[in-house]
């Protein structure tokens, strides 16, 4: 079984949630993708860490992060799967003590290669919030990996705040792990 289809595995068996939820975006949806679920998991996190290590050496990158709690995993999955990258986690406010930083993890030097990564999307904006705070610090976007897009447009923002140079990539959609969904 490729890393791909482990990670679909793991997604459904333990990370599909069928109900009512509120998403992020404020939205309510009849199911909800809890990726953290399925990547903190040790089959998950494995197959996790082999696709976006791969990603991240196709995309040139040098660092690998986003949004903290969706990113974190996924950063660290990176190393895990052997990726030669430095993991980061952006701040959703900065820190008011000690180095009053927005970007957490090993310093990274202008002009980083940066993988931003996000667990599940849907309207995209916090992915494009981690983008544009990654500029901000002076560092460049060579790419864009999520574990899952749920098709609801988000990857279109996403594109657009990135630019034509940085590629996006979803290791997953919604239809690989809820085809059934009533909303299909």
């Amino acid at each position: 079984m490729s890393a791909r289809e482990t990670l679909v595995r793991e997604l459904r068996e333990h990370a599909l949630v069928i109900g009512e939820v509120t998403l992020t975006s404020g939205k309510t949806a009849q199911y909800l993708v809890d990726a953290k679920r399925a990547i903190l998991l040790p089959e998950g996190f494995r197959a996790l860490g082999e696709l976006v290590a791969e990603e991240a050496r196709a995309v040139g990158a040098t660092a690998v992060g986003g949004i903290t709690m969706g990113a974190d995993p996924i950063a660290c999955a990176a190393l895990a799967g052997g990726a030669d990258v430095k993991a980061f986690f952006v701040r959703k406010e900065r820190k008011e003590h000690g180095l009053s930083r927005w970007i957490e993890g090993p310093p990274l030097e202008p002009g980083e290669r940066c993988l931003v990564v996000e667990d599940v999307v849907t309207t995209g904006g916090s992915t494009v919030k981690a983008i544009e705070r990654i500029r901000d610090e002076g560092f460049s976007v060579a790419g864009v990996l999520v574990i899952l897009d749920r098709l609801a447009g988000g990857d279109a923002t996403i594109r657009a705040a990135a630019g034509p140079d940085a590629r996006y990539t979803a290791l997953t959609t919604i239809d690989d792990v809820y085809p059934e969904r009533p909303d299909r």
